[in-house]
């Protein structure tokens, strides 16, 4: 029986949507080289031997099991091979084996990634180009009609150029902006809800998603450290030592997205479902139940990768939460998309919101007129241009009107509206509904309301 007094535990399970990750037999003797610096003949019997923790490391086999554990091993190489899972997973059968409370099934959130920008090698043949993930799954969430989200993923670019490989800068390039005007002229979406690639923030990226992303799902905040992953250690990837360990949402500060503070975005916590670092526990999932016992709405989420055994991977999570919700009875638990979880735990209402966008004169030239209608997330809406010569180009508008009314001019500094094909500007509200609107230089126009 339902104590009416406990608060709801809202279930996310955040899926970063990379596609196929092709790995080599010798991969994991490789990664123990690079991480620890053993050298290790790559052959099956060490790896078996290596998975039971029987070779002698030198103080390192307990790290080097969860390193080659064979659910962390083992990928998907090949949309086939992705297809074949996903089949099972995003079944009715699979979803509806163990319900909510509210006799509803398994929700997926697909945090999709473009793999583009990259100038180096391609080892796992990453699925390279534009729109390649976004359109599978966005595609398939619209056939299962299951309730399932779609969502933004990003991998910023390392030196290297490298495919395998990620940095931490969001600043330095065109590669994020570049991606988020295609995504707003090509497809007429933009996102409310983020995920952060290797789980990794830093002072430009919380910068840059307190302009445009009102919920981002990156907080891996845990009691301990991750020292025994050297690679890893010290916060190398997915600093958050000293972000709030708890399974509620919190306003980061302008200066360390770790920290409580006054901006504007919701960051909240989302563990690993199996991984060698951060990885969601029994004890975790208890305390997200004990919290909504006493009386709190909180967000259990947690992530994974499309190309890992997600069957493994959720089987393992949904038994957790079971074993809970057995010893926390009175706890009421729902399958959530990532909106409507947050929406839920900071009893935010939708508002009406969108955008009003026409070509007008101003003087000699031609200028780009945008209101909103409601209030928006952050300062501006994102201005996207495309041109006749197929660029793609993001800029700043004007402030006419401080968070109400922009322009942007067409001319000599910027470019002439007779070589742009296609404008597209959108924005988020504060409760996540996003709204694009395009507008054709022949005076069409089309919109585009999300999470509304």
């Amino acid at each position: 029986r339902r104590n009416k007094m406990s608060g709801t535990v809202y279930v996310v399970h955040c899926v970063d949507a990379e596609g196929p990750l092709y790995e080599t037999p010798v991969v994991p003797f490789e990664q123990i080289k690079n991480i620890f610096g053993i050298e290790i003949e790559p052959i099956r019997d060490n790896l078996v031997k290596l998975q039971k923790g029987l070779l002698a490391l030198n103080g390192q086999e307990e790290a080097v099991k969860d390193l080659v554990d064979i659910h962390r091993i083992t990928t998907r190489g090949t949309w086939e091979e992705v297809d074949e899972m996903l089949a099972v997973v995003t079944s009715d059968t699979f979803r509806d084996r163990f319900l909510d409370s509210a006799r509803n099934g398994w929700i997926f959130n697909w945090f999709c990634m473009d793999h583009v920008g990259f100038t180096g090698n391609n080892p796992r043949k990453r699925d390279a180009g534009y729109h390649k993930i976004f359109d599978k799954y966005n595609s398939m969430v619209k056939e299962q009609k299951r309730g399932d989200f779609i969502g933004f993923h990003y991998h910023p670019l390392p030196i290297s150029g490298n495919y395998n490989d990620s940095g931490t800068a969001y600043w330095g390039g065109e590669n994020l902006n570049q991606i988020l005007c295609r995504k707003i002229l090509d497809r007429g979406w933009f996102p409310s809800a983020f995920r952060p690639g290797f789980h990794t923030e830093r002072p430009d990226s919380n910068w840059f998603l307190e302009q445009w992303i009102p919920y981002d799902f990156g907080n891996q905040s845990m009691s301990g450290t991750d020292d025994g992953q050297q690679d890893l250690a010290s916060g190398r990837f997915g600093d958050w030592r000293h972000a709030p360990i708890e399974w509620r949402p919190y306003h980061p500060d302008h200066d360390d997205y770790q920290v409580r503070g006054n901006s504007r975005r919701w960051i909240t916590r989302c563990l690993n479902m199996y991984a060698r670092i951060r990885q969601i526990s029994q004890q975790d999932v208890d305390e997200a139940f004990l919290s909504a016992q006493k009386g709190t709405d909180v967000i259990l989420a947690f992530t994974n990768h499309d190309y890992k055994d997600m069957e493994f991977e959720i089987n393992r999570v949904r038994n957790m939460i079971f074993s809970a919700h057995q010893r926390f009875g009175g706890v009421r638990f729902l399958y959530s998309n990532a909106v409507n979880a947050m929406r839920a735990v900071l009893n935010q209402k939708t508002k009406r919101f969108s955008l009003k966008a026409e070509i007008v004169t101003s003087g000699a030239h031609k200028q780009l007129r945008v209101a909103s209608e409601g209030d928006i997330f952050g300062p501006q809406p994102f201005l996207a241009l495309k041109t006749k010569d197929e660029r793609y180009i993001w800029d700043n508008f004007d402030f006419l009107e401080p968070r109400k009314i922009w322009t942007y001019t067409f001319d000599s500094n910027t470019i002439s509206l007779s070589d742009v094909e296609k404008i597209g500007v959108a924005s988020n509200n504060s409760c996540g509904t996003a709204f694009v609107a395009h507008i054709f230089t022949d005076g069409r126009t089309e919109e585009f309301i999300y999470n509304s």
